[in-house]
This record gives structure tokens, C-alpha cells and sequence, in this order.
């Protein structure tokens, strides 16, 4: 078992957004009303709370840095979450966002492995002891870089990032974040 499991956001505990004007896939969850939480998520990350993990998210959030909306409607976002969380008994104990655009290459935005890096350090848990559970390459490659272990589900972006995800040598593969925390269990 895992003592930090570390999730993506959007497309692990909460549906993707809907695809913007034209198809366009950047399409970002910018109000509290826009999240929705994948069924049985919540309970899932209540599982882990459960288990004694420390269960942190990990998530780039351009639309900040894009000036798409602020800080403060990302927060709002996050209290909404957490909110959703909190009835259904579980709790993150801690959300890292880079808000930075990809053309700003920072260290922090997926697929580089910053924020994961920062929460092995501010929980003090080593990565052989950490895993990270995404929807995509980005995410695969972000925790491989970290040196924990990957966990795919196959909601977001999941299905497509399989095929890579298993040739990349990624062992885990689940249909959802709840199929995902029953399977850390055992």
C-alpha cells in the first residue's frame, strides 16, 4: 500500500469539461457549477482517507495563467470540491495547481514532475512509497520522471492514454478511481 497517493483533477475525481467552441479540447472548469465528480470518486478518495494515506491532488490549471479566470475562481472551484468531498467523508490534504501556461515551461506543470516533487517533500514520503493516478501521457510521464509509481484510469483521457500507457510499462490500469483505490487495497 501506498502511503501518499497523489491524483490528477480533472478527468480522476471530477468529469473533464466539455469541449470548448469548434471542438476545441481546451475548455476549462471555471466555476464551482462546472465541476462534477465522477461517480464513486468522492468514496474512493474516502477509501484512501480510510486506509491511512495522505491523499494529495496534483493538477495544471492554465486557464489562471491564460487569464481565463483567477486564483480566486480556481479557489472557489477547489471549496466546491472539497465541499463534494467532505459529504461524501473523504478529504485532500492538500492541493498543488501550477497555473502556469505550457509555453512558460516551468518546473511544475505536467509532465514535469515539480508538483509531485513538492508533495514527497512537504509530506516527508518517499516516491517508491508514493503513487500518482492520471488520465494521461502528461500524467504517466509526470510520475515516471518522479520516480512513483503510475496509475492510469481509464476515465478523462484514460481510454486513449491506454495503448501508450502499457507500452511505456505502465502496470496499473484501472476503470476508474474507485476501481483504482480497491486495487491498492489488495
Amino acid at each position: 500500500m501506498y502511503r501518499l497517493v497523489l491524483l490528477d483533477r480533472d478527468g480522476v475525481i471530477n468529469h473533464r469539461p466539455p469541449p470548448g467552441p469548434d471542438g476545441d479540447p481546451g475548455n476549462y472548469i471555471k466555476t464551482p457549477a462546472e465541476w462534477r465528480p465522477i461517480a464513486g470518486g468522492p468514496e474512493a478518495v474516502a477509501a484512501l482517507n480510510a486506509r491511512g494515506c495522505v491523499v494529495a491532488v496534483c493538477t495544471n490549471q492554465s486557464a489562471v495563467g491564460r487569464g481565463i479566470m483567477s486564483a480566486e475562481d480556481l479557489a472557489a472551484v477547489h471549496r466546491h470540491m472539497d465541499a463534494a468531498l467532505h459529504a461524501a467523508g473523504a478529504l485532500l490534504d492538500r492541493v498543488y495547481v501550477c497555473p502556469h501556461r505550457p509555453e512558460d515551461a516551468c518546473g511544475c506543470r505536467k509532465p514535469r514532475p515539480g508538483m509531485l516533487h513538492a508533495a514527497m517533500r512537504d509530506f516527508g514520503i518517499a516516491a517508491q512509497e508514493t503513487c500518482f493516478v492520471g488520465d494521461s501521457q502528461r500524467d504517466m510521464d509526470a510520475a515516471l520522471a518522479a520516480g512513483c509509481e503510475p496509475i492510469l484510469v481509464r476515465t478523462g483521457y484514460g481510454a486513449e492514454a491506454e495503448p501508450w500507457a502499457r507500452a511505456a510499462g505502465v502496470r496499473r490500469v484501472y476503470d476508474d478511481l474507485a476501481a483504482a483505490a480497491r486495487g491498492l487495497a489488495g
